[in-house]
């Protein structure tokens, strides 16, 4: 059976704040988790699949300042991992990344975003089957949401041209980004032969697409 995203009357209620706390450092990067971010930097969200494969690949590319994990995209207010994985929340396992413009564009971004994972599965990475699986990026200005969309079209024709699927990314205006538990954050810092379940095409995404 196909997972199905629950409507905002199906999903678990939410909660009026946050039931536990995050960890003020990243284990990795050594810098602050949640904001307020230093004024020159930029933020982007994205789902790949499991957040703790996907968390490292971003924490490893130059250019990014901080990455945290997390819930988005969904219904239940500060929702729970176990919520969350029982697909009543909406949410898609999720990850910010904190970058410098000045070091990495959100373009190179993107393209780090789509080489990581396989974004043709739907709601699903791999053996990780779920809709908080699914491949989505959640945009913060109208000018990630036209590279975003320029971004994905572009791989769509290079996914077109080795004989693959189409894409399944959701290109959504950010909501709200509600913080994982502190034993997700990092997860494969603090546990290295811990589980990853995320895995690209093998196709080189475009950079430098201009956007429509």
């Amino acid at each position: 059976m196909t997972p199905r995203l629950p409507s905002r009357e199906e999903a678990i209620p939410g909660r009026p704040g946050p039931v536990y706390t995050v960890p003020d450092r990243h284990t990795v990067l050594g810098r602050p988790l949640t904001g307020p971010y230093p004024a020159d930097l930029e933020v982007a969200d994205f789902a790949l699949g499991c957040f703790w494969g996907a968390e490292r690949v971003f924490w490893r590319t130059p250019g990014v300042w901080t990455t945290l994990v997390g819930y988005q995209g969904g219904h239940t207010e500060y929702p729970m991992y176990e919520e969350v994985c029982s697909g009543l929340t909406g949410h898609a396992e999720a990850v910010r990344v904190v970058f410098d413009p000045a070091l990495l564009s959100y373009g190179e971004l993107l393209k780090v975003f789509w080489e990581a994972h396989d974004p043709t599965q739907g709601h699903r990475q791999g053996n990780d089957i779920g809709t908080q699986y699914r491949s989505a990026v959640y945009t913060h200005s109208p000018e990630q949401s036209a590279t975003a969309l320029a971004s994905r079209e572009a791989y769509q024709s290079a996914l077109n041209a080795r004989g693959l699927g189409a894409i399944t990314t959701a290109i959504l205006p950010a909501g709200p980004f509600y913080p994982a538990e502190a034993r997700h954050q990092q997860y494969l810092d603090k546990n290295p032969a811990g589980y990853c379940g995320i895995g690209g095409t093998g196709v080189s995404c475009p950079v430098g697409v201009d956007p429509a």
